[in-house]
């Protein structure tokens, strides 16, 4: 489907009545999974978004608005009648009401609770226990589980019951129910079935507590070399696992949380939001963006006598700004990215700034040459043309230099880097390009 999704969409736009647009819609509804309908949803302008759901069997719609990011969901909930609730309730897991917990009014949140079986409720009430940013809130439960006296012959006999995706080891826990062991499944089939599972645990096992932060946690879980880990709580009590597509569920919408949040954006806005809720949500984002390039402004007013005097400086400026704030920007990302995957600490940080600097240098002095010969053939002024060449020297130097200490000293005060470190970077090559480029023409030119 993701092949023929442009076409799709076309088509499901282009009919005003989705009974009338023949088999072709219908016959790909029937064979797509809920990941691909999620995407076709979101892709939907509101009022064909609302057709097609209508459209959909009501056993589909529950896994859809699960796969569905928040603020198009809200939508769909919206439109949704009251009476069909119960019937898309019927069989609703807890990991189900955790994920639209957030789009469903209070209402319907106990509808659905109501729906649950005794087990469900239990987990539900567990997970709420934590926040969203905690591990514990996102635990699956179907994983294998054995006592600490048993032996290969449960084991066996358990893994022919049953097997949950990416499942390759079985946990051992004591009589109080604590983690104790895991047995990996492999070695099973090649032992006498006597032999106590204990004998064959895995050395250091990784264990993952509910309070941990759920990023850290699905990078450990993707680099563990195993399907699933466990999770214990404060008493390591074994409540659940996280395995290797939770996980990647997490990390996903970690950094497309991150990617948005560099533009001052939600992951969850809908691509067709109404314009009033999309214009409120950005403009908060312009203000303090309005408030920096003031900020810069007000630098550029001390040097107003040289600018009326040599209006090539003028002309010049943005060349300035923008070689800084590029230069910054790539250096950002990738302290950003390190700080993302834990790479970059305060051990190695002096020694990135060191080579960042050195980038830096080696760009500033091959681009100052380049611009200022560009200027001096421009405007006939050798002067001209050195003032560039060293602002601009300066300028991607000092990028480099921000754009190391921005990130770190923002994440030191538990600000997300990706947030506001675009912002605060910018602000700095602008004002010192500006100032290092005008300051230089006043005392060269002048």
């Amino acid at each position: 489907m993701s092949e023929t999704l442009p076409d799709l969409i076309e088509e499901v736009i282009s009919h005003s009545d989705l009974s009338e647009s023949g088999v072709g819609i219908a016959a790909i509804i029937a064979q797509a999974d809920e990941d691909e309908m999620a995407s076709l949803l979101e892709s939907l302008p509101i009022e064909q978004r609302l057709s097609l759901w209508q459209t959909l069997p009501d056993h589909k719609k529950l896994d859809i608005l699960i796969a569905m990011r928040g603020d198009p969901r809200e939508v769909l909930v919206r439109a949704t009648e009251p009476e069909q609730w119960d019937k898309l309730f019927v069989g609703i897991e807890a990991e189900d009401l955790l994920e639209l917990a957030d789009s469903l009014p209070e209402e319907l949140v106990e509808r659905a609770y109501a729906a649950m079986d005794r087990v469900q409720r239990q987990y539900f009430t567990e997970a709420n226990q934590y926040p969203e940013e905690q591990v514990g809130h996102w635990i699956t439960h179907d994983y294998l589980v054995l006592p600490l006296n048993a032996r290969v012959r449960e084991g066996i006999r358990l893994i022919r019951r049953e097997m949950p995706r990416h499942t390759d080891t079985i946990f051992l826990i004591n009589r109080s129910g604590h983690f104790s062991e895991a047995v990996p499944i492999a070695k099973l089939y090649a032992l006498p079935e006597h032999v106590p599972l204990v004998d064959v645990a895995l050395d250091d096992f990784p264990v993952i507590n509910a309070t941990d932060e759920g990023q850290k946690v699905a990078k450990d879980v993707l680099f563990s070399t195993y399907g699933a880990l466990p999770v214990v709580d404060e008493n390591r009590k074994l409540i659940g696992r996280i395995d290797v597509t939770t996980a990647s569920e997490l990390s996903e919408e970690y950094y497309e949380r991150q990617l948005m949040a560099s533009a001052g954006m939600d992951e969850n806005e809908d691509l067709f939001s109404p314009v009033r809720r999309s214009a409120k949500a950005r403009a908060i984002w312009l203000g303090i963006n309005l408030l920096t390039a003031f900020m810069a402004s007000a630098f550029i007013g001390m040097f107003e006598a040289t600018l009326q005097q040599v209006v090539a400086l003028a002309v010049l400026m943005p060349v300035v700004a923008s070689m800084g704030g590029i230069a910054g920007s790539q250096t950002l990302t990738l302290i950003i990215r390190g700080l993302a995957l834990k790479q970059v600490t305060p051990a190695n940080t002096m020694v990135l700034l060191r080579k960042e600097l050195k980038v830096g240098g080696l760009n500033g002095f091959i681009w100052a040459i380049v611009i200022g010969l560009v200027a001096f053939a421009w405007f006939g002024d050798p002067l001209i043309g050195a003032v560039i060449a060293i602002a601009i020297f300066l300028n991607i130097v000092a990028a480099a230099f921000a754009g190391v200490f921005v990130p770190v000293i923002l994440d030191k005060l538990k600000i997300d880097p990706a947030l506001s470190g675009s912002v605060i970077l910018t602000t700095v090559t602008d004002i010192v390009g500006f100032v290092a480029f005008l300051g230089l023409g006043t005392i060269l030119l002048l």
